[in-house]
C-alpha cells in the first residue's frame, strides 16, 4: 500500500486541532509541539495566524523552530491530550498520554500504535483522522503499557495485529505462569522468589514477535527493532529513519535527565547489577544511532539525546560500583572470611572467643553461631544452610568434647529462610525454642502473605513457616548464661532484621546477620551486602539505620551471617556508613521521582495477604496498604481490576493521607459461583495527586476447587 504521510506544510487533521494561545506564543505553538484536548476545533483567528506564518521568511521560521523544539516540544502533556512532538520534521508522529505515552504513527486514515496504555487512545483516534489500526507494537510487557488490551478486541476483529519482543512473549501470552502460590528460589523472573516482572492481568495473544535486530515494514517505512532490555527483561525500542534522521521509540530505556522509571523493574538479581549493565548497554545502542528524538514511555520527549545517553551510561557505571557488594563476594571472600577463629578438637567447629563457636570450611558459608555458657547451655544465633547430618555430627562432637548439654534457643537475625532452615530440626532434636524480633513475626510465620525475597518456603525443604516462642521489642534486654544481651532492630539488607549484642569474654560482640561482610583491614572495602529493594530495604529505613546503630554501639567484634568474623571494625563501620548515604544519594539521582522512594520501593501500595485463596461464590478479604512518602498530604485513587472470575466489591478506593502517613484499606474480592479453579491476578491502578501510575501493583488470588485443597496446598 502506498504511503500517504502528510508532508511538512500541508494541512492535516492535527493542524485543524489548534490550541488557544496568547499572541506572543501563537507562532511558537504552530511550529513546535501542539497540545490539545480531544474535541477542540480551529477558530478563524487561528486559521489566519497559520496562513501568516507560512508567509514569513525562513530566518524567522528557523528561529522559532529551534526555540520551540528546545523550550516547548519537550514538555510533558497532561493525561488525556494529543501532542505532536515535532510536527515540522516528523509530522506523522502523534502522542497520547494516559498510564504511559502511546505513540501513533499516522498514514492517512491508517495508523500504527507503539504501546497502548489504558486503551483510552482508541476512542480518540478519530480526532486525528484515524479510523484503522494496522499494528500495535509493545515496547515491553509492563501493565501500564498494555492494560488497555481488552479494548483492542473489536479492532482485532477488523484486522489489527499485535506484536511484542520475542523475549517477553510468555509474559504477554501466559502471564499467570509468573505468579505462583508457593515460590521457589529459581522461579523465572524472580529474585529468590520475589517477582521483578509485572505481566498483564489477562493473556494478550500476539500475532508476531520480534527478535534482536528484526525489522518490520509498515506502509513503506522500515521500523528497526532494537533490543534495549534493561528496564524490563526483554524491552525493545523501535527506530524509524525519516528525512535522514532516526527517531527512537524507546520504552523506558532512559527518561529525560538520564533517569529511570522504576528501579525494581531493573533489579534482576540479588544485588549483582545485571539490570544495570543491560540499561547501560541499551543506552549505548541508542546513542550509536545519533537520533533526532528519543520518545520514551514516560516523561518528556528528548531532542538530540546522544549526549544524554552517553552521560547516562557514565552515571550507570558509577552507580554499579556503589551498588555491587562492598567486599570481594565472588573472588577473595573466603580468604578474608575470618581472621580470628581457630579450630577446636571437633571437626569443622571453630572457636571465635572462649565461649563463641562457629563452623568453618573451604568455600563454606553456613549461618550458625553458638554461644556456650560455663555450665554447657547453648544459645544459637541463626541456624541454616547446613545439612542436618552435618549439624547433628558437629553438635554431638561438641557434647562429647566441649561439654555442650542443651541448646536453649535459636535467634534468627532476619526473615530470610537460609538463616533458620534447620531451626525446626533443633526444636525437634534438642527442644530448642525460637526467639525473634516482634517486627519479624508476620513475615516468618506467614511468608506467603508477602512478596519478599527468600522466604523459607522458597528453599523447598518442606518447612514453610516457623513459630516464635518468644519475641522482643527493639531495645529489649535479657539475661542468659551469665551475660546481659540486648536485641535491637537492625535493618539493612532487609527491614525485617535484628542484631544481638553484649559483652562476652571481655569484648563488645554484635551479631548482625547479613548487613555487612568483609575484611575490616582492607581500606577499599565498605562491607555492605546485597542492595535489593525487593527485600523491603529503603535506605533511610535500612542500611542507614543499621550503620548509625553500629557507629553508636562501637563494637569490638562483628559476627556477620555466613560465618564472617570482623575484628576491630571502627574504620570499617565508618566506611559502611559513608557508603549507605552515598547509595541513597545515587538512587535519588537515578530515579525520575520527586521522592526517589516512589520509584525504589516495590511495596508503597501492598496487599496483605499478597497470596490468597477463595472458593467459588465466596469472598476473600484483603488489606491494601498505601503509603505517603511526602511531607505534605497526598490524595490517591486506586482502581481494582480482577482477573477472570473475580470481582472487587468496591472497585475504587479513594482517600487522602497526611504527611508521611501509612494507612490500610479493606478490600473484598468475590469469586463468581461459576469461576474455574486457578490463579488470577488482581491489579491496582494507582493515581496520586492526579498523576496516573497505572496498574503498577498486584496481588495473587487462587480460586480453589471445592473438592480439593488448592493447586499447591491450602493453608489451614
Amino acid at each position: 500500500m502506498k504511503p500517504s504521510f502528510t508532508k511538512i506544510g500541508e494541512d492535516s487533521p492535527s493542524d485543524r486541532l489548534g490550541t488557544q494561545c496568547s499572541p506572543r506564543t501563537k507562532s511558537q505553538a504552530r511550529v513546535a509541539q501542539t497540545s490539545v484536548k480531544p474535541g477542540a476545533r480551529e477558530t478563524p483567528d487561528l486559521m489566519r495566524t497559520r496562513d501568516q506564518m507560512r508567509t514569513r521568511g525562513w530566518i524567522t521560521w528557523c528561529f522559532w523552530l529551534l526555540f520551540g523544539l528546545a523550550a516547548v516540544a519537550r514538555s510533558e502533556a497532561p493525561a488525556g491530550t494529543w501532542t505532536r512532538p515535532d510536527p515540522e520534521r516528523f509530522p506523522f508522529v502523534y502522542r497520547w498520554s494516559d498510564t504511559c505515552h502511546v505513540y501513533v504513527l499516522r498514514d492517512g486514515d491508517a495508523s500504527l500504535l507503539i504501546d497502548l496504555g489504558d486503551g483510552s487512545v482508541l476512542a480518540q483516534l478519530g480526532q486525528i483522522g484515524v479510523s484503522r489500526i494496522d499494528w500495535v507494537l509493545f515496547t515491553h510487557h509492563h501493565r501500564e503499557q498494555c492494560q488497555g488490551a481488552p479494548l483492542l478486541e473489536p479492532w482485532r476483529r477488523r484486522g489489527t495485529r499485535v506484536a511484542a519482543p520475542e523475549a517477553e512473549r510468555a509474559l504477554f501470552e501466559s502471564p499467570l505462569s509468573f505468579r505462583r502460590m508457593r515460590v521457589r528460589l529459581n522461579d523465572p523472573f524472580t529474585i529468590h522468589g520475589s517477582s521483578f516482572v509485572r505481566p498483564p492481568v489477562d493473556p494478550i495473544p500476539l500475532d508476531r514477535t520480534f527478535k534482536t535486530m528484526d525489522q518490520i515494514v509498515w506502509r513503506g517505512h522500515e521500523i528497526w527493532c532494537v533490543d534495549t532490555r534493561g528496564h524490563s527483561p526483554g524491552g525493545m525500542s523501535y527506530l524509524i529513519k525519516h528525512g535522514g534522521r532516526w527517531v527512537a521509540f524507546s520504552g523506558d530505556a532512559m527518561l529525560e535527565g538520564g533517569k529511570i522509571h522504576a528501579w525494581p523493574d531493573s533489579e534482576w538479581d540479588y544485588g549483582f547489577a545485571a539490570g544495570v549493565w543491560a540499561l547501560a548497554n541499551a543506552a549505548g545502542q541508542l546513542e550509536g544511532y545519533q537520533p533526532a528524538w528519543l520518545f520514551p514511555s514516560h516523561g518528556n520527549a528528548i531532542p538530540e539525546p546522544a549526549s544524554a545517553l552517553a552521560a547516562f551510561q557514565q552515571k550507570l557505571f558509577r552507580f554499579e560500583r556503589l551498588l555491587v557488594r562492598g567486599y570481594p563476594v565472588k573472588t577473595f571472600s573466603a580468604a578474608a572470611q575470618d581472621p580470628v577463629s581457630r579450630p577446636t578438637e571437633v571437626h569443622h567447629v571453630w572457636r571465635v572467643t572462649p565461649h563463641i563457636f562457629k563452623f568453618r570450611g573451604p568455600e563454606f558459608y553456613p549461618n550458625f553461631y553458638l554461644i556456650m555458657s560455663k555450665d554447657g547451655r547453648g544459645l544459637a544465633v541463626d541456624c541454616g544452610l547446613l545439612a542436618t547430618n552435618f549439624l547433628d555430627t558437629a553438635l554431638e562432637g561438641m557434647r562429647s568434647k566441649l561439654g555442650l548439654k542443651t541448646i536453649d534457643a535459636v535467634i534468627p537475625t532476619h526473615m530470610h529462610g537460609d538463616h533458620f532452615l534447620q531451626a525446626p530440626h533443633l526444636q525437634a532434636r534438642w527442644g530448642t525454642k525460637l526467639w525473634g524480633l516482634d517486627r519479624m513475626v508476620a513475615v516468618c510465620e506467614r511468608p506467603e502473605d508477602f512478596d519478599y525475597c527468600a522466604p523459607i518456603q522458597a528453599y523447598g525443604t518442606g518447612v514453610d513457616r516457623i513459630r516464635f516462642d518468644r519475641t522482643f521489642a527493639s531495645g529489649e534486654r535479657f539475661q542468659w548464661g551469665g551475660w546481659d544481651f540486648t536485641v535491637e532492630w537492625m535493618p539493612g539488607q532487609t527491614e525485617f532484621a535484628l542484631c544481638v549484642h553484649g559483652m562476652i569474654d571481655g569484648k563488645k560482640v554484635i551479631f548482625t546477620g547479613d548487613n555487612l561482610f568483609g575484611d575490616p583491614r582492607d581500606p577499599e572495602q565498605t562491607g555492605h551486602e546485597a542492595m535489593v529493594a525487593h527485600n523491603s530495604a529503603i535506605l533511610e529505613e535500612g542500611y542507614i539505620v543499621g550503620a548509625e546503630l553500629l557507629k553508636r554501639l562501637q563494637p569490638d567484634l562483628i559476627l556477620g551471617g555466613h560465618s564472617y568474623v570482623m575484628p576491630e571494625p571502627a574504620a570499617f563501620v565508618e566506611r559502611y556508613r559513608d557508603w549507605a548515604y552515598k547509595m541513597r544519594d545515587a538512587f535519588r539521582e537515578l530515579i525520575a521521582e520527586e521522592d526517589y522512594r516512589l520509584g525504589f520501593d516495590p511495596f508503597w501500595v501492598r496487599a496483605e495477604p499478597y497470596r490468597a485463596r477463595v472458593l467459588p461464590g465466596k469472598v476473600v478479604k484483603l488489606k491494601l496498604g498505601v503509603r505517603n512518602f511526602h511531607s505534605r498530604p497526598q490524595r490517591h485513587s486506586i482502581r481494582v481490576r480482577c482477573g477472570e472470575g473475580l470481582e472487587a466489591l468496591d472497585p475504587v478506593l479513594e482517600g487522602e493521607l497526611q504527611s508521611e502517613e501509612r494507612r490500610t484499606f479493606e478490600l473484598e474480592v468475590r469469586a463468581n459461583s461459576a469461576a474455574k479453579p486457578g490463579v488470577r491476578l488482581v491489579a491496582f491502578d494507582v493515581t496520586l495527586d492526579g498523576r496516573r501510575y497505572g496498574e503498577r501493583f498486584d496481588a495473587v488470588v487462587e480460586i480453589i476447587d471445592p473438592g480439593t485443597s488448592g493447586s499447591e496446598g491450602h493453608r489451614k
